[in-house]
């Protein structure tokens, strides 16, 4: 009967085996076939998680009939549902205006908590010099870009709760692409904001916006989004 119940269990376990498979691809900026990097994926489905690399390639373990997500800040989230086709896949993310960025970032995605949602990444990206592993490991090493990564999502999404596109267009007489330009260009730190609210950053956007009328037309448009 033992014997039966191990042989039952390694019939599932392979067909478990064959319906799994890693997805594969690379992340481009839509309609500028820019690669981006440092995008986060997720598997709803098995709760795997990755980074797209500096090359925009990405892998993540995933089955068929599972939902990835894949999200960046200044981008509008892309959802696939995984098939049997293991071909490299070509992700295209969309551009996210200023105030669409608004909206999101007041919406549910504000609640994030990584530190919740994944403690396992925080526990393997601690070193311990006793133990190499915890430092040259493959799986330390990516524990640590996602701890990093996770570190500064925490650190831009408290800038945008304060710079709004609402609050920024009370101060100056900007709407529309001009305002978003405008907001790109003079961005506040998070150790600015952290330091300087209410009249402090109020007298920053001022400055700023003095600044922004004395560049030339050319120059007052917004840098892409992945540093070039």
């Amino acid at each position: 009967m033992k014997r039966y119940l191990v042989f039952i269990g390694l019939l599932l376990a392979t067909a478990g085996a064959v319906k799994a498979q890693t997805i594969k691809g690379t992340v481009f900026e839509e309609g500028s076939n820019q690669k981006l990097s440092n995008v986060f994926i997720k598997d709803v489905n098995n709760k795997q998680i990755t980074l797209v690399e500096k090359d925009g390639t990405f892998e993540i373990p995933a089955a068929k009939g599972h939902t990835l997500i894949f999200d960046a800040p200044g981008y509008v989230s892309d959802t696939l549902f995984v098939s049997e086709n293991n071909k490299p896949l070509k992700i295209q993310l969309r551009q996210m205006g200023i105030v669409l960025r608004d909206v999101t970032i007041s919406s549910s995605r504000n609640n994030f908590n990584p530190h919740e949602e994944y403690p396992e990444v925080y526990r393997k990206a601690k070193v311990n010099i006793l133990s190499p592993s915890t430092i040259f490991s493959r799986e330390s090493r990516r524990a640590r870009r996602l701890r990093n990564y996770f570190n500064n999502e925490e650190r831009e999404r408290y800038v945008d709760r304060i710079y709004t596109a609402s609050y920024v267009a009370s101060l100056v007489p900007l709407k529309g692409e001009d305002l978003q330009n405008f907001m790109s260009l003079y961005r506040p730190t998070y150790a600015y904001v952290k330091s300087n609210t209410g009249p402090s950053l109020a007298v920053y956007i001022n400055d700023s916006y003095q600044k922004y009328k004395a560049l030339p037309p050319d120059q007052r448009k917004l840098p892409g989004l992945n540093g070039q």
